[in-house]
């Protein structure tokens, strides 16, 4: 991966639309001292540089009825390239899973964010459906009890 070197007004436009993705051109010009053309030029390039990947909207989980939090740890049966990746589609495929990530330093291979609305979704969805993907082994669920720090700004 390439290190992109951002000057002072990259970073402040990437701070401003990491607050508000729907900010308009003009008033993000205006928050950065810039005027709209060169702006809007910036916001362009950093989006061909891949830097801004996409722009998303972020929900209310709970208010949807996503009340229950779990990380749990994924134990493959093998430590091949192929075992994993079809792991990772297979994960991918469940709407639950949140976030996936190979780990080290713990019993696990992976270890996986779950949203579902209670118990009873999150036993069908362990006993249904992520057990029986090919190749894991055992699962260790830990129940979020609350997020007390919730970030999505990166720190640039």
């Amino acid at each position: 991966m390439i290190y992109v070197d951002l000057d002072q007004k990259d970073k402040q436009i990437l701070n401003e639309l990491q607050i508000n993705a729907r900010i308009s051109n003009l008033e993000l010009a205006e928050k950065v001292n810039l005027s709209p053309t060169p702006c809007a030029r910036r916001v362009k390039q950093l989006e061909e540089a891949g830097i801004i990947q996409t722009h998303v909207t972020l929900l209310n989980r709970e208010l949807l009825g996503l009340n229950l939090m779990a990380m749990i740890g994924v134990t493959m049966d093998q430590h091949t390239a192929d075992r994993f990746e079809k792991f990772e589609e297979a994960a991918n495929a469940l709407p639950e899973v949140m976030e996936c990530y190979v780990v080290t330093g713990q019993d696990s291979d992976f270890l996986i964010k779950v949203l579902v609305r209670d118990m009873r979704h999150y036993e069908e969805f362990l006993l249904k459906r992520l057990t029986k993907i090919e190749g894991v082994n055992g699962v260790h669920t830990s129940f979020v009890l609350r997020q007390p720090i919730h970030k999505h700004q990166l720190p640039i």
